[in-house]
């Protein structure tokens, strides 16, 4: 059967392919009782786990075992953390060449993703690798050529360095697309297979997202074996911790005043501000400079060294209020940020959950404000029926809620 999937398409219909749920799957409640080696078990409480989530207590066993696994969980609830301890317990350490590859749709997320593997891996001796568009292409190809147990990248630059043959594909026995939805949309679908082509026929996959739409389940049954899927149920998905309102503005240009009337409440903690355009994002960011506000701003246009900066102040909390573009809204992870405001309402349902789960992480408390034209009430509202959810007016001590 794996052989099989590596050459020709699988076209089979999915509907009738019967998925095995949570109800099937083993619940592991402790880090101790799913036998992982020592010196994994030493970072995973260094790192400051105590207990594993919903989705690490189901999903970390399956894909030691080697299974296929789509796991799908919301956003916060320690996705990375559970395919990075299976990929840590399922290394060789003993030679030095490349097991797993991970890939994501943005830079920062697969550099995101090496440091969380480095710091669980930490008493492992384990080399991992952050292989992401650009970077110096002479510091990748000297970094693999010592060779890495895991690569972390995004797939152009991946897929460069495997066609250059400096990323020797032959060791590799575990594929992992994080934000899985994303990595199999449009934009990088191509890339994805491209990458796939390269890889030995009896590679594991593995996809994590918090949003798996239908028609990207469908196309898993071409790249996946008999895949395991746990997923946490769609009206389960808003943010428990996270308090959801929106503001109505009747024209565009109220925005900006009712941002300002907010800053004091943003620097309270850390807050993420989403715009649907990188133009928007330079333009807001230029207007709250002009009134005198500080704020960072981050999109995909901007240099890599300059997005590096960025995020290094943010997460440092020299900078209080970041302006960005969709970019952002997926998988980072910067605790102290509990507050998201949508300048823009996001183009797709999805999109929104990412978002809003920038707040709130790991079960902390988080506000979400929506800005909303007269002729946004209704994706205002398909969110929520979308959702199974409440989004209120927004109260006059929103500051206390933070």
């Amino acid at each position: 059967m794996a052989a099989a999937r590596r050459g020709g398409v699988n076209t089979e219909d999915l509907s009738n392919v019967e998925f095995e749920t949570s109800e099937d799957i083993e619940v592991v409640p402790t880090f101790n009782s799913m036998g992982l080696r020592e010196e994994l078990l030493r970072g995973i409480y260094a790192y400051g786990f105590e207990k594993p989530s919903a989705i690490q207590q189901r999903s970390i066993l399956p894909i030691v075992k080697g299974r296929d696994v789509i796991a799908q969980a919301q956003s916060g609830t320690g996705k990375t953390a559970t395919f990075s301890i299976a990929i840590l317990q399922s290394l060789d350490t003993t030679i030095r060449e490349t097991q797993v590859l991970c890939l994501s749709p943005t830079r920062e997320l697969a550099v995101q993703i090496q440091k969380v593997i480095l710091a669980l891996g930490d008493f492992m001796n384990v080399q991992c690798h952050a292989c992401i568009g650009g970077t110096n292409l002479g510091e990748d190809i000297r970094k693999l050529d010592y060779g890495q147990h895991i690569v972390s990248g995004t797939p152009g630059r991946v897929f460069d360095m495997i066609r250059r043959r400096v990323l020797r594909t032959r060791s590799i026995k575990m594929l992992v697309l994080d934000e899985a939805d994303e990595m199999l949309n449009k934009g990088f679908k191509e890339q994805i297979y491209d990458v796939y082509r390269y890889l030995p026929p009896a590679t594991q996959v593995c996809l994590i997202s918090a949003t798996l739409p239908h028609e990207i389940l469908e196309m898993t049954s071409k790249f996946m074996t008999d895949p395991i899927r746990i997923l946490v149920k769609r009206d389960e998905l808003t943010l428990e911790g996270i308090k959801q309102f929106f503001v109505a503005v009747e024209r565009e240009e109220w925005k900006f005043d009712t941002l300002c009337d907010l800053y004091d409440t943003l620097t309270i903690t850390q807050a993420v501000i989403f715009c649907n355009t990188k133009r928007k994002v330079d333009w807001l960011t230029e207007k709250m400079r002009e009134a005198n506000f500080t704020v960072s701003s981050m999109h995909g246009d901007m240099p890599q060294k300059e997005r590096d900066e960025i995020m290094k102040e943010f997460r440092s909390g020299q900078s209080r209020v970041l302006i960005t573009t969709d970019v952002w809204a997926r998988g980072i992870d910067v605790q102290q940020v509990s507050l998201v405001i949508n300048y823009d309402l996001p183009n797709n349902r999805e999109l929104y959950i990412h978002r809003i789960g920038r707040s709130g992480r790991f079960g902390r408390k988080g506000v979400a404000i929506n800005f909303v034209k007269s002729d946004d009430i209704r994706i205002l509202r398909d969110i929520e029926q979308y959702y199974s959810t409440q989004i209120d007016e927004m109260p006059m001590n929103v500051a206390d809620l933070i």
